[in-house]
Formats: structure tokens, C-alpha cells, sequence
């Protein structure tokens, strides 16, 4: 199981954001090729991600790149330029169908191949941001064993669907729900979009609790100031983790004596109520060695 509460994107194209970025508390790092590089500084993104991967991956961090969508001629080259060892995935634009990923698999496959790393090292983070791809959302999803998530580009989507983006977030409220559907059917992450606004501390707390209520585990941050708040918010409270363990303790009791549910504070536990209480302790669990990992 994996879990990442926050990825920062890191301008490719920007060494000394590289660097800083070291020192930032995030969950993972997505290293950008695409949308915060200018076209003509493309292949010098490339080179500079390229030689940052593995010593930013020695120092504990898991690491990701977003390529540039396969409808460019600029993926096949950042692919075969980023995958290697310490990678921990690529995350591609543009994704609209299960065939997108498998084309993105086979140009990862071969690299892997050639480099003499074990095939399926490398993951893959759907990025869903049209709305064909919202359609398509599960079918992505599920198309290969490399999957670890899919995160909404809410961007994109606007612009597609001809709409302004609203601080409510109306516009952007079903594409979320298929994209947490989705990801639960598969048992993969969901990952929200970014907040673009990085002075509304309010408003980004207040998006991410929202968020979190209708699924999502993560969300992609752009500014280092973002990520506190966010993980915060994705992290089980001391109080939170404790009433679980006392939900899984009585309900455990009451089914060695012979019954299906209890009351705990005055509320009934049931099977779902405990598997749920069960996650949170494991979330809690995975989240504290993240932590550590991050901290070395």
C-alpha cells in the first residue's frame, strides 16, 4: 500500500528549485517537463531532471516526472531519458484511455529492459484532466499493474469544458467524484488537484478537508508553503488514532462473544465501522514511517 499526502511539482528547467526542493517535507516530488517549462527549454529540463533523479531517490525521496503527453514528440524522449533506477514513476499528461497507458507502459518496458532494471520497477501516475479522460477514469485506472494513482488536472478540464474555475469549486465537483470512484474500484490513489491561489491558507485547508470527504488521499501542491496543511489534514490525529484502536477493540470482544455489532460511545459499530477504523490505524502506520523516511 502506498500513500502520498502531498507532490510538489518542481519546474524541471530550474536546478535550484531542484535543490530546495530536498528540504521540503513533501511526499513525493513530481520533477515537471510539461506545462512549467517553456518549449525551448525542454531539453535542458530533460538533462537536468535526468542527473537529479538518483541522488534526490539516495536521500530517501520518492521521485516522479511528468513527461510531456504522448501526443507530443518530446514523451518518447523524456521517457527514455528519466526512467532509471531511484524513479518512482512517470506521470503522464493527457491521460484519456486504458490505451494511453499501455502505449506509456511498452516505451517504459523497453527502457527498463535496456538498462537492466526489473521490468514493472517503474509506476505510473495517471494524470485525468479532459473530459474523455473523466469518462474513461476507471478503465485508466485499471489498466496496468504500474498504476499507482490518478490525479485530476482541474486546469485542463476547465479550460475543455469552457468554464471559469470558482474558489467553490462547483464546475470541478463531478470529474472529483469519477476520479475517487474510480481509484477506490481499483484500489489505487486518488490525488486531487493543485490549489493555485499559494497566500489562501483558509481556502486550501478548507479545499483539502472537502476533499478528503469525498475520497481523495492526496493532493499536488506547488509551493513548499502548501504542504504542511496538507499533510496535516491527510494525517490521522493522536485522538483519531486512538478511537480506532478502541472501535477494533470492541468490536473484536463482541465477536468472540458471539455478536455482529457493539456500541462504542454511543454509537454503533458495525463490520464496515471497524474495517474502517483498521485503515485509519494502517494509514496512521504508514504515514509515521513516510515521515521518518523523510526526516533521514
Amino acid at each position: 500500500m502506498t500513500t502520498f499526502r502531498t507532490l510538489m511539482f518542481v519546474p524541471g528547467n530550474q536546478e535550484k528549485r531542484i535543490e530546495k526542493a530536498r528540504t521540503v517535507p513533501a511526499d513525493a516530488l513530481i520533477l515537471d517537463l510539461e506545462d512549467s517549462v517553456p518549449e525551448t527549454e525542454k531539453g535542458t529540463a530533460r538533462n537536468i531532471v535526468s542527473a537529479s533523479i538518483q541522488k534526490l531517490a539516495s536521500e530517501g525521496l520518492d521521485i516522479f516526472v511528468r513527461v510531456n503527453s504522448l501526443s507530443t514528440p518530446h514523451c518518447t524522449i523524456d521517457i527514455k531519458a528519466v526512467v532509471k533506477k531511484g524513479l518512482k514513476g512517470i506521470c503522464l499528461p493527457k491521460s484519456e484511455s486504458a490505451n494511453d497507458i499501455h502505449k506509456a507502459e511498452a516505451m517504459i518496458a523497453e527502457v527498463e529492459r535496456e538498462i537492466g532494471i526489473g521490468e514493472g520497477s517503474i509506476g505510473i501516475l495517471a494524470l485525468v484532466e479532459t473530459p474523455k479522460g473523466i469518462i474513461n477514469a476507471y478503465q485508466i485506472a485499471a489498466a496496468s499493474q504500474r498504476i499507482i494513482g490518478i490525479t485530476f488536472g482541474a486546469e485542463d478540464f476547465s479550460l475543455e469544458m469552457g468554464v471559469n474555475r470558482t474558489k467553490e469549486g462547483y464546475e470541478i465537483e463531478y470529474p472529483r467524484m469519477a476520479i475517487a470512484v474510480a481509484c477506490h474500484a481499483a484500489s489505487v490513489q486518488a490525488v486531487d488537484c493543485v490549489f493555485t491561489d499559494v497566500k489562501d491558507n483558509e481556502g486550501l485547508e478548507a479545499e483539502t478537508k472537502r476533499i478528503k470527504q469525498l475520497g481523495f488521499q492526496g493532493k499536488l501542491v506547488i509551493h513548499p508553503d502548501q504542504v504542511n496543511p496538507v499533510n496535516q489534514i491527510f494525517t490521522p490525529s493522536p485522538e483519531e488514532i486512538d478511537h480506532a484502536r478502541k472501535i477494533v477493540e470492541s468490536f473484536e470482544k463482541a465477536v468472540a462473544q458471539g455478536s455482529a455489532s457493539v456500541s462504542v460511545d454511543g454509537k454503533m459499530v458495525d463490520s464496515p465501522v471497524a474495517a474502517r477504523a483498521k485503515n485509519l490505524i494502517v494509514l496512521a502506520k504508514l504515514i509515521t514511517k513516510k515521515s521518518e523516511q523523510i526526516i533521514k
